[in-house]
């Protein structure tokens, strides 16, 4: 990951010159305010950098910070009031998000699974709407439930007949099916409860591992963040604080609200470090 401009994080978390990779996101300029009724809401302001392929990066802060705002203008669900997100070198507008949204997987929360449709629907909804043949989806279907561990009696089962490890993972199969360039995850464990987000956590580890594909992750918690990201971006206000890896936040950190923010996250912290 790597920054424009400059402040207290903007060379953190720089990749090695002699080692560029290709950019497959590049955001420029990105700023989006909310009305309210006191006046507006400055969610993000002019936000600078760019992701390259197999690269992940965990995106974290407090409440209202613009973390998720930043993934939904990543995705296209939302507009930005100036500078534009780039997928592959193509601008995301209105007219290329549908097409472009093909590339990409998005997971969000509580899966965003249609409670009217069975597993395997969900899971298949966008390649039967791209007009995909019954044998290639069968088989793609296959390979994303030894994938990610999901039993195959479950792809019968609504939503609601399903735990909420097993939703994730139906949400995580249906981001996959049409083997996207990059995965954008917005808080896609905070529903879980405690055990089923530690084990899911590691299986979805060695998933994305085993995929290599660009990640985005969205997350509350410092420690799933260092678990899964190679770079971590603190934001806080709607601008990036500091990005690099979890030991360069805690030994180096650009300025105290870093510092507070860790400490606050102690305990996570040294979960992590056991449990690697």
């Amino acid at each position: 990951m790597s920054f424009g401009g400059s402040g207290p994080g903007a060379d953190a978390g720089r990749p090695d010159s002699g080692q560029q990779a290709r950019v497959l996101i590049s955001v420029d300029g990105l700023s989006k305010e909310y009305a309210s009724r006191t006046g507006p809401i400055s969610a993000l302001e002019s936000l600078d950098f760019t992701i390259s392929e197999h690269e992940f990066v965990s995106v974290i802060g407090p409440s209202g910070c613009g973390k998720s705002t930043l993934i939904r203008l990543m995705v296209g669900l939302a507009a930005p009031d100036a500078g534009e997100v780039r997928f592959g070198g193509a601008a995301l507008t209105a007219a290329s998000a549908p097409a472009l949204r093909r590339r990409m997987g998005y997971v969000i929360q509580d899966g965003g699974l249609f409670p009217h449709m069975r597993a395997r629907d969900n899971v298949t909804v966008m390649a039967r709407h791209l007009g995909w043949d019954r044998a290639r989806i069968d088989a793609r279907l296959a390979d994303l439930a030894r994938l990610t561990a999901f039993p195959e009696d479950g792809l019968g089962r609504y939503p609601a007949q399903l735990s909420g490890g097993q939703r994730q993972r139906v949400s995580l199969m249906r981001a996959l099916m049409l083997e996207p360039d990059v995965l954008l995850l917005d808080e896609p464990l905070g529903a879980l409860d405690p055990m089923i987000r530690f084990e899911l956590q590691g299986e979805l580890r060695d998933i994305f591992q085993s995929l290599g594909k660009t990640v985005v992750l969205v997350t509350h918690d410092i420690g799933e963040a260092g678990y899964f990201g190679d770079t971590i971006v603190l934001m806080r206000d709607g601008a990036i604080v500091q990005a690099g890896t979890i030991a360069e936040l805690i030994d180096r950190p650009a300025e105290p609200f870093v510092e507070r923010f860790i400490t606050a996250q102690r305990g996570l912290i040294q979960a992590l470090e056991e449990r690697r």
